[in-house]
């Protein structure tokens, strides 16, 4: 059976965007040779929404308390692009990649197949 998900960031700036995964959210990672890092990822869910246009996927990465660990990576030079913000299922914000994308962030409110997994702030 499927036993995990495998997600791909595309972007120009490969190396940038390595560095910035292992050593400013310090995800764990194993060399795949040359340099080509797979990192692991925190738990993750997946969710369905409907949408009238195209089909698209988005990537939002998720913690328990967003202001401090939007305190935590400001302090190591983190760009925010978005104000924290309140959703109805959620606080949001987003920040900059050293590529130049987004990435959002945000501190779910909404019940989670994840409940009581990573109970840290960040």
């Amino acid at each position: 059976m499927i036993r995990a998900a495998h997600m791909v960031l595309f972007t120009r700036e490969p190396e940038r965007l390595r560095a910035f995964f292992r050593d400013v959210l310090e995800f764990p990672a194993v060399d795949a040779g040359h340099g080509w890092l797979i990192f692991a990822l925190p738990p993750s869910e997946l969710a369905v929404h409907p949408t009238d246009g195209e089909g698209r996927h988005q990537l939002y990465l998720m913690c328990n308390d967003l202001e401090a660990t939007v305190q935590e990576l400001k302090a190591k030079g983190v760009e925010f692009t978005r104000p924290m913000h309140e959703e109805r299922w959620g606080l949001l914000t987003a920040f900059r990649l050293p590529d130049g994308e987004e990435l959002y962030l945000y501190e779910p409110k909404h019940a989670s197949p994840l409940a009581g997994v990573g109970k840290s702030s960040s």
